[in-house]
């Protein structure tokens, strides 16, 4: 950790993430007033020369209220009902506001499945960065009127992270409801100090993070320090500001220390590795033994059959697996060549005699270093 932060003028291209309990709330719905503050903040940025896009939870929230119930939704039926409730309205309150400010927006609904797969990705940044030349604003948000658990983005500090990588933003402001990072959860703990900015996540940076602050989210300190992370390997820089006062993002601009800054990696991971890392469902896990950790972490080498000691899921050639060390702490991740079953046989074996095990040979590496990511760093 540092004190002295960069300059944000910098940044072109910003992802901007506003939580949900920052502009609705099941018993009030959409806070417009609130809606207002973002959408002229928005504006400045804009005539500054920045390149925006917004990433907005709140339709869920918005449906509730607009629905009449007397609690948050449960099932993943009602929820998907508020949320389509709640997006119609949500959307008419971006129209309205940013119209005001002679800008015009666009709804973009996205899932996981629109990300896994490479070209749908790419047609997904075609469409935001053909927006963004036509001086439109993205407004998007996780489709949750069709999502299920399998093709879950889990929550829209995740999918601000996918949209950064998406269109190659330098910066993502994340609006949230409380000021940053503190050393400890300042509700429960008066005299813990906000931490300005933040050189690189580590365990004990993630140990400060709690949950969510409010009910209606479902994010918290914990998920934007996972987002952060995450960008950082892109080369994102990540500023986690209060959403509910305002100005704070022009007074971070000026230079002034507000909230926390999550500053990105000096080494930058390729889009192809960034997508096999973060956009990727994961299918199963192999454990790696020692030597093999040391390969893959330090050498940047492939990862070979003999290095693997066990293997945990259901998985098929090309999938996404994580790579654990003995220890079972995650250290890379990677598409494989192999499926489980084949795995299985042929674990613990060099290369050489995988084709007397199975009869034929896909190739030499389980997972080659070109589809291979180390977590803490690039190979």
């Amino acid at each position: 950790m540092s004190s002295k932060r960069p300059k944000l003028h910098k940044h072109k291209r910003i992802v901007i993430k506003i939580g949900s309990n920052v502009i609705a709330s099941r018993d009030q719905g959409l806070n417009e007033k609130r809606l207002s503050a973002i959408a002229e903040e928005v504006s400045s940025l804009r005539k500054a020369g920045h390149e925006i896009l917004l990433v907005s939870s709140g339709s869920v929230l918005c449906g509730t209220e607009k629905l009449g119930l007397s609690s948050p939704p449960k099932t993943i039926p009602m929820k998907q009902a508020a949320a389509a409730v709640g997006q119609s309205r949500l959307m008419w309150a971006y129209e309205r506001l940013f119209e005001t400010h002679e800008i015009k927006v666009a709804q973009i609904l996205l899932t996981h499945d629109g990300l896994t797969d490479r070209k749908r990705f790419i047609n997904a940044r075609n469409t935001l960065i053909t927006l963004l030349e036509h001086q439109v604003l993205p407004v998007i948000n996780e489709n949750d009127t069709v999502t299920v658990d399998e093709i879950k983005l889990g929550d829209n500090d995740n999918l601000a992270a996918q949209v950064a990588h998406l269109v190659d933003a330098s910066l993502l402001v994340a609006f949230s409801d409380v000021d940053g990072l503190y050393t400890a959860d300042p509700r429960a703990h008066p005299e813990a100090k906000l931490i300005s900015i933040v050189e690189t996540v580590t365990d004990e940076i993630v140990a400060m993070a709690g949950g969510s602050s409010k009910a209606g989210g479902t994010g918290g300190m914990q998920t934007k320090v996972k987002m952060a992370a995450d960008v950082a390997a892109y080369g994102v820089t990540t500023l986690v500001i209060n959403g509910m006062r305002p100005d704070l993002i022009k007074q971070a601009f000026e230079g002034l220390a507000v909230g926390t800054l999550f500053l990105p990696q000096a080494v930058r991971l390729s889009s192809k590795k960034q997508w096999i890392a973060y956009s990727l469902k994961m299918k199963g896990s192999i454990v790696l033994d020692q030597g093999a950790v040391k390969a893959v972490m330090q050498k940047g080498r492939s990862l070979l059959p003999s290095g693997i000691h066990s293997i945990e899921g259901k998985f098929g050639v090309g999938d996404a697996i994580r790579c654990l060390s003995p220890e079972g702490k995650e250290i890379a991740r990677g598409l494989t060549n192999y499926n489980a079953f084949e795995m299985m046989k042929i674990k613990g074996n060099h290369s050489s005699e995988i084709e007397a095990i199975l009869g034929y040979k896909g190739a030499d590496e389980v997972i080659h270093r070109d589809n291979l990511v180390v977590l803490n760093g690039t190979v």
